[in-house]
């Protein structure tokens, strides 16, 4: 029955002069959605709407699932587009509607007509009042409710005429790539995947980097983490994904450092290897999935201390949230279950049995003094070792 869709769009209806931006992003990235279906499809714009148009045998339900995975969707309407052959028409085309999407017809309904074509005989009002006449006289168990329907019937009149009641969340944000970029520190556990996804959902472009470290962590470990991104990257599109070999550094910090400190000195150079290639891809900033206290290392000193090293700004959009709350979102975006296989990072490996909650800069730093003859050459080693994968 469905052949068009109607894509709603929120934030970006606020935009102003540069609307027009946005919404082009949109559109492109619904475009690159739906080349992962069967079936091809046209999206365009005309009069502040955004329609994707099947011309082709397309499967709907696999269709929707994708647009579901682009932000700055906030709804996902299936219309039936009609030609205007007269308001008798219409009203038979709006009760084979009816007939065909609600088998119950006991519901309380609502018309709400919009005249985008001027020249249209009736006015908005006038079509909603008679439309509501046609409906109680085809389903005379039907009742109208202005205030809270069950059915809100949506008829658009434009150069074709736009029928519409259904509308599926779309998962907000702003179109990836609007907001610039920025590099996620990624590593197999539940949190940092959610971040990428949090912060892809406001428009910016996801990079990742990733500590590997053999022979302590398997290639299974890596495997993880290019799984991970490959499930995020539905989202973000295309991730380019730098792994890094961090075993010579933290080897070299797990001999020369105190042990209740390694997690921490750990991190700084983490950080500082992450801005180095962040700063050479043109991104803006860094990313984690820190959340407050939540361990030894994400306590506001810890933090604090790691963020020392950082020229660029951190962003940490699970700071403030619950372990539950983040497992939730993990779950909805279809991580959590790769996420929780058995394979350790470099940092779970490394871990000390007691590290310092509440480490002190200036100790932190005397302590890596003990790093200066070797950590230089170790991280440019590092750097020029890494592998680069592309992840779609």
């Amino acid at each position: 029955m469905f052949t068009s869709f109607l894509i709603k769009y929120a934030e970006i209806g606020v935009k102003g002069k540069n609307r027009y931006l946005f919404e082009d992003a949109l559109v492109q990235q619904i475009r690159h959605a739906l080349k992962r279906c069967e079936g091809s499809f046209e999206v365009h714009k005309t009069q502040g709407r955004i329609y994707v148009d099947a011309l082709s045998e397309f499967d709907f339900d696999e269709t929707v699932e994708q647009l579901k995975t682009v932000f700055g969707i906030s709804g996902i309407c299936p219309v039936v587009v009609l030609e205007d052959q007269g308001f008798e028409q219409l009203g038979r085309d709006v009760v084979s509607y009816i007939e065909t999407v609600y088998p119950e017809k006991n519901k309380t309904f609502k018309v709400a007509a919009r005249r985008a074509r001027k020249n249209y005989p009736m006015d908005s009002m006038e079509i909603n009042a008679e439309m509501g006449g046609v409906i109680l006289d085809a389903f005379p168990n039907m009742a109208v409710d202005v205030h809270n329907p069950d059915v809100l019937l949506n008829i658009e009149i434009r150069e074709k005429i736009y029928l519409y009641s259904i509308i599926i969340p779309g998962p907000g944000g702003m179109p990836v790539g609007t907001n610039g970029k920025g590099m996620l520190l990624l590593s197999g556990g539940i949190d940092s995947p959610v971040a990428g996804y949090m912060i892809a959902k406001r428009g910016v472009k996801i990079d990742a980097v990733y500590f590997h470290a053999p022979p302590y962590t398997s290639e299974r470990a890596k495997q993880k983490v290019v799984d991970l991104a490959r499930i995020v990257s539905r989202y973000t599109g295309s991730i380019y994904l730098h792994v890094i070999n961090f075993t010579d550094i933290q080897l070299y910090i797990y001999e020369k450092c105190p042990h209740d400190e390694l997690t921490i000195i750990m991190r700084r150079y983490m950080m500082k290897i992450a801005e180095h290639i962040a700063k050479e891809t043109q991104c803006l900033g860094l990313i984690t999935g820190e959340s407050i206290g939540q361990v030894a290392s994400q306590t506001m000193h810890s933090l604090a201390v790691t963020n020392e090293v950082c020229e660029l700004p951190v962003y940490r959009p699970l700071i403030g949230m619950d372990k539950q709350e983040i497992v939730e979102i993990s779950e909805k975006i279809n991580t959590y279950e790769t996420s929780i296989l058995p394979y350790e990072d470099c940092c779970t490996i490394f871990v000390a049995k007691h590290p310092v909650t509440k480490p002190n800069l200036n100790v932190i730093k005397k302590h890596e003094q003990n790093l200066r003859e070797k950590i230089d050459e170790l991280m440019e080693t590092a750097l020029e070792t890494e592998e680069l994968i592309v992840v779609s």
